[in-house]
This record gives C-alpha cells, sequence and structure tokens, in this order.
C-alpha cells in the first residue's frame, strides 16, 4: 500500500500557510542550510538566517515560531530529502556491503545539507537534559533522525545473518567513524585515509562475521 504525501507545513500558530508563505518557509530553510554548512562563526545564527534570507525576525517567528522551531524543521526538512542507505543487490558479500554503506555516507558528508546538520549537532548542547529543555523540538527532530537512521542501515543489511546487538552498535559507530576519517582528509596530514577506509571496512566486517 503506497503512503500517503506529508501533509504540508503549517505556521507555528498552526494555520495553512498559503503560497507566498510555503515560498518564504522554503527559502529560510535553503538559507539556514547554506549558512549551517558554512560552519563560520556565525553559521548557527537564526539572525543571520533571516537576514540572508531577506525576511524579518517576526516572519521566521511566524513561520517556526522560535529558534528551537526552525533547527527542527531544518532537520526535518534535510531528513525528508535524504538518500536512504540502498542495498546494492552488487554488493553480495557482507565486506561490499560494508564498503558500500561507508562510501555511501562518505558521499554524503560531502553533501551541504548534511554538513549543515553536523555543524547544526555540534553547536548544541552536549548534554541530553539540557538539550531537551532548551531545544525540545529540536530535540524530538533529531530523536527521529536517529531512528530514520536506524531503520536505513537495518535495511541496507537485511538478508545477512549478523548479531543484531553488533549491527545496533555499528549503527552508532559508522556516523562518528566515518566523519573523523572524513574530517583528517582535510587536515594538514600525510595520512593514508584511503587505507584506513579500507581498514576500517575490514575491522566493522571482521566484528559483524565475529
Amino acid at each position: 500500500m503506497e503512503g500517503h504525501p506529508p501533509s504540508p507545513p503549517l505556521s507555528a500558530k498552526g494555520t495553512r500557510l498559503n503560497k507566498r508563505g510555503l515560498e518564504t518557509r522554503a527559502a529560510v530553510l535553503r538559507t539556514a542550510v547554506r549558512c549551517l554548512a558554512d560552519g563560520g562563526p556565525e553559521s548557527v545564527s537564526a539572525n543571520r538566517i533571516a537576514r540572508e534570507a531577506g525576511v524579518t525576525w517576526g516572519t521566521v517567528q511566524h513561520q517556526f515560531g522560535d529558534v528551537d522551531g526552525l533547527w527542527a524543521a531544518v532537520l526535518t526538512s534535510v531528513a525528508e530529502r535524504a538518500t536512504a542507505l540502498v542495498a546494492d543487490a552488487s554488493t553480495p558479500t557482507l565486506e561490499d556491503r560494508v564498503g558500500h554503506v561507508v562510501g555511501l555516507i562518505w558521499e554524503a558528508l560531502e553533501k551541504p545539507a548534511v554538513r549543515a546538520v553536523v555543524n547544526l549537532r555540534r553547536a548544541l548542547p552536549r548534554e541530553r537534559e539540557a538539550l531537551e529543555s532548551e531545544f525540545p523540538r529540536t530535540a524530538d527532530a533529531l530523536v527521529d533522525w536517529d531512528a530514520r537512521w536506524d531503520r536505513s542501515v537495518t535495511e541496507a543489511f537485511a538478508g545477512f545473518d549478523v548479531d543484531p546487538v553488533k549491527l545496533r552498535r555499528v549503527r552508532t559507530l559508522l556516523p562518528g567513524a566515518v566523519r573523523g576519517l572524513h574530517d583528517e582528509q582535510h587536515l594538514s596530514s600525510y595520512a593514508d585515509i584511503e587505507g584506513a577506509r579500507t581498514g576500517l571496512v575490514e575491522a566493522i566486517t571482521a566484528y559483524l562475521m565475529g
């Protein structure tokens, strides 16, 4: 059965947005992704986003309520457009599949939308209690983001006889491990990044097989 298309977004007060309102919302979200992806000192600045989007802070409040609503909308928007970890039929072995997934994550880290999410998450409170207290809607969006990721990894490894506990650990390990190597390549380093990627794939494969 086909799912229903997502409902059109509403204003912060729950009212239906007209065509102009929807266009304004989309423009603000595009600007937010671009600013966040920059990673500069003012990248996580709602005021800068409003300014560069050519709207007032009142417009941002009407659309998203506050900065918490804006960050939540950014996360939801990127998640809805993210490419799933499609199980490629040309990767018949477990090591091939791990390498395929690592490659997809690597490619995703090159995209502005994913860089935007990474930079946003780095700027949010580290402690869960502080995050849920200061940014409750963003915290909910992050829970949904992580749930989508969990489902995507589970589906990518469907058909392989792997321990579900180990796969759950790998789901958490993969983003950080790949992101670390991806960041390392942009430093003044002579490290063999390709070799490290190969080692990561081999290590994860051995762990899942063991």
